[in-house]
């Protein structure tokens, strides 16, 4: 079985991955057929950049995204890219849909990073207050 998965590299405590086809069976930074992109989970958001042809030729001739890979290429259009071929839609009308979707991945990135440090803080301020309570 073919997967599109991440392949590790960067220095201790600073990885970068690309994003690469290979064997199931191969160990995880050992050979791969092709590199389609990278992805660096250290920048704030994370940075990524995939081949859309190559990954669109790659998951249609069988070869399965692992989960990680799987939201990287969802969230760089590259599945609503494939959808849309599918659906035989113009090249204009696919590009345009993409772009949207790039936005509205982003605000909800955005959104999402917000929900959770509202959560955290309102965590610590009820751990606080539980504090508080037991010493009176």
């Amino acid at each position: 079985m073919v997967k599109l998965r991440l392949r590790r590299k960067g220095s201790k405590h600073r990885p970068v991955y690309d994003i690469v086809v290979v064997d199931a069976r191969a160990k995880r930074d050992g050979a791969f057929l092709e590199r389609l992109g990278y992805y660096d989970p250290n920048t704030n958001p994370s940075t990524f950049k995939v081949n859309h042809e190559r990954a669109i030729y790659w998951m249609g001739v069988g070869a399965q995204p692992t989960l990680v890979v799987h939201h990287i290429l969802s969230n760089d259009g590259v599945l609503l890219r494939r959808a849309l071929q599918f659906k035989e839609k113009t090249e204009a009308e696919i590009n345009e849909s993409v772009d949207k979707h790039k936005v509205i991945a982003v605000a909800r990135h955005k959104r999402r990073q917000e929900l959770r440090k509202k959560r955290v803080e309102a965590k610590k301020k009820a751990e606080a207050e539980a504090k508080n309570a037991e010493k009176k």
